[in-house]
């Protein structure tokens, strides 16, 4: 029986997207999938209005231990991803923050949206459910965002395509985080003093990264 996808979205983000396409996603939904169904829509327990800035993914990590529902982040205490451990390089270099532990929900707490274009993933299999439709559902939740102010981080050739939708100053955009990618220009980026710098010339609380 296929998931019922819009019983599981927080209700005040229902307005921001086309929810039909929901019951075309479940039904494309392969009988197993990650993250759990509880966490699929994890992202949007920040309410529309309290997003100040937007890390946007691909999808979720394609093993059960690390997909939690949030882009790039994993549970507590768990071995850090190739990706999530040189954002960290990244951030130590740019902030002088020294960060250990994967789990990004404090992020999330302070108004940071980690959103992936695809919200579920086959067991093993990076993209596999890029094209059942999520990209139909999370594309307008980010121009809707853009239209609110909200600044972006854009790392990698899919994220970067939503530049579109940002006015100039509210989006920053670099190669994706993962080996293959990082030293093509993520490394040295700055994303994380770009984005406090921006925050504040809005008169916006920065975030503790």
């Amino acid at each position: 029986m296929p998931v019922n996808l819009y019983s599981l979205i927080p209700p005040q983000w229902q307005k921001f997207a086309d929810v039909s396409i929901l019951d075309q996603i479940s039904k494309n939904l392969s009988v197993e999938f990650l993250p759990n169904t509880d966490a699929i829509f994890k992202a949007f327990r920040l309410p529309p209005e309290q997003v100040k800035v937007l890390i946007l993914g691909q999808d979720p990590y394609p093993n059960a231990k690390d997909a939690m529902g949030l882009a790039f982040s994993v549970g507590q205490n768990q071995r850090l991803p190739a990706s999530l451990k040189n954002i960290f390089i990244e951030l130590e270099d740019d902030l002088s923050i020294k960060r250990s532990d994967g789990d990004l929900s404090d992020w999330l707490d302070q108004g940071v949206m980690l959103l992936n274009m695809s919200l579920t993933v086959m067991t093993g299999v990076p993209a596999s459910h890029s094209k059942i439709g999520w990209q139909k559902f999370t594309e307008p939740i980010v121009e809707s965002l853009a239209n609110s102010g909200v600044i972006a981080l854009l790392w990698g050739n899919q994220a970067q395509e939503m530049n579109k939708y940002f006015k100039n100053g509210d989006s920053f955009t670099a190669p994706h985080p993962s080996p293959l990618s990082a030293y093509r220009g993520f490394f040295g980026s700055k994303p994380f003093s770009k984005v406090n710098d921006r925050l504040i010339e809005k008169g916006i609380t920065t975030i503790k990264w």
